[in-house]
């Protein structure tokens, strides 16, 4: 906005942020992000207006009152906000375009929930309505688990319901980041990142890839298509973000977050196009077709996004994702080869694949089914199999070889024995059911304690062996972002 010669204030009560170094804005101001302090700034300043789509979901709360007291929101209006936030009107605008989401009810007492839930069939998701960060979100499997989550987790109240969504599972969720030009009607998809866990995991954990891998034509074609149709009702000028359940080929709609999302500068430095300040641009009454933007770019190259988090801190956590988000950073991997790109990323995050060496496989009842495929991949890469009882007897069964070992309720050795021992190089562990055994939390933090690095999702592990494969085959080469562009 400086380029085209605007005054710019940034409003911040975050010290420890990029946004607030000194040579990002003209203006300063370290104050709390509410309707009375930011209405002060806006009058005392004179200001011409504000953006609200570039500070997470804090801001778009306040846009309606601060547009009530006069203050001009540049780009997507505050009633398309609403629109998209509040469940019922986003419910009603998707029944308009005709596009699917996942069935879904409101709950105001723990009986109404019950009675939602039975209605839907369990697994299902609830939250409560206007949430940061997918606080309290849970994945709830039986009558018992739920109500203890009403009576401990939310206060429901008619004014503030819980959703009750049901839950896809083994859906693939994406994520799509646009810009859209409501003047000029020019409507952009970003890119389309494609988680690598199912459906379920926070968006801001999961690992993801861009361009889709795994997804039909048809399934991309009908994501763009809903994207532009959602991004023209809600009149956006700026930023949008959606995202996506693809399960048995059909795309629901999750939800719709008309901002700048989290993804937003790894889709920009994948594919070599600055959307924050385009967007901002946009909101300041430029037009994309004038900035020469119009077309996706789909790059003829892997960018793989994979999240950092903080476990090694926290003596004990369990590291298993879900709703709730826990990563305090990401990093990326680029490469020609999808399997290269994954190995780097995981070696950027700091647990990089190992190349040989000893894999021991745990796996719940409810991913059994995957385990010979996967074991088989592992021996073909010269990789020797350890087990528990349990999943041992699956891959013998399979005519795998496999050394079996202790559980820790068994004597030892055990799993923690080979951790400590650095005797395993890689672990798989997935969860049984909605709580975890304690057996297996421990193995999980010690594998995070040994730096062993683990995969705690049968996706992950698939994609960590076509990352090995990659790897042995072909090594690695590194270039700069700029010789990808």
């Amino acid at each position: 906005l400086k380029e085209d010669g605007l005054e710019t204030l940034m409003v911040n009560s975050n010290p420890e942020t990029v946004s607030t170094d000194y040579d990002t804005s003209d203006k300063l101001f370290f104050e709390p992000l509410t309707l009375e302090d930011v209405l002060h700034i806006y009058e005392r300043e004179n200001c011409w207006g504000a953006i609200a789509q570039f500070g997470g979901q804090t801001p778009l709360n306040l846009a309606l009152g601060l547009q009530a007291n006069g203050v001009n929101i540049l780009g997507t209006s505050p009633q398309s906000i609403e629109r998209a936030e509040d469940r019922e009107m986003f419910a009603a605008m998707l029944h308009k375009l005709d596009i699917p989401q996942p069935p879904n009810g409101l709950a105001t007492t723990e009986d109404e929930a019950v009675a939602e839930a039975h209605k839907l069939d369990y697994p299902v998701l609830v939250r409560p309505s206007f949430v940061l960060g997918g606080r309290a979100m849970q994945i709830v499997y039986s009558d018992t688990e739920l109500r203890y989550y009403m009576q401990h987790a939310v206060e429901a109240s008619p004014a503030r319901p819980v959703l009750v969504d049901k839950f896809l599972e083994d859906a693939i969720e994406v994520d799509v980041d646009c810009i859209a030009d409501a003047k000029d009607g020019t409507i952009v998809v970003g890119g389309m990142l494609e988680h690598v866990e199912f459906a379920g995991v926070h968006s801001g954990d999961a690992a993801m890839v861009l361009p889709p891998h795994s997804l039909s034509q048809a399934a991309i074609d009908t994501m763009r298509e809903y994207t532009h149709a959602m991004a023209r009702e809600l009149e956006v000028t700026g930023l949008m973000n959606v995202q996506y359940a693809v399960k048995d080929e059909v795309v629901y709609v999750l939800e719709v977050n008309p901002r700048a999302s989290r993804t937003i500068p790894f889709v920009s430095k994948t594919i070599g196009v600055p959307l924050a300040k385009l967007a901002a641009k946009v909101m300041a009454g430029v037009n994309l077709s004038e900035m020469g933007f119009t077309e996706e770019i789909w790059p003829s190259y892997w960018a793989v996004k994979e999240s950092v988090f903080p476990f090694n801190k926290f003596v004990g956590q369990d590291i298993i994702l879900g709703p709730e988000m826990r990563s305090t950073g990401e990093v990326m991997g680029l490469d020609a080869d999808l399997g290269i790109a994954y190995a780097k990323s995981q070696m950027a995050a700091g647990s990089p694949l190992p190349l040989q060496g000893r894999v021991f496989i745990s796996v719940s009842d409810a991913h059994k089914d995957g385990v010979p495929a996967l074991a088989k991949d592992f021996v073909g890469l010269g990789f020797e199999l350890v087990a528990t009882s349990g999943t041992a007897k699956v891959i013998e069964e399979s005519g795998l070889a496999v050394e079996r070992v202790n559980k820790i309720t068994e004597g030892r050795p055990n799993p923690l024995d080979l951790l400590k021992n650095d005797e395993l190089q890689l672990v798989v562990n997935t969860p049984s059911g909605q709580v975890p055994r304690s057996d297996e939390v421990q193995i999980r933090t010690s594998a995070v304690y040994t730096g062993t690095p683990i995969m705690t999702t049968l996706s992950s592990a698939k994609a960590a062996v076509n990352g090995i494969r990659a790897i042995k085959k072909a090594g690695y080469g590194v270039q700069t972002v700029q010789e990808y562009h």
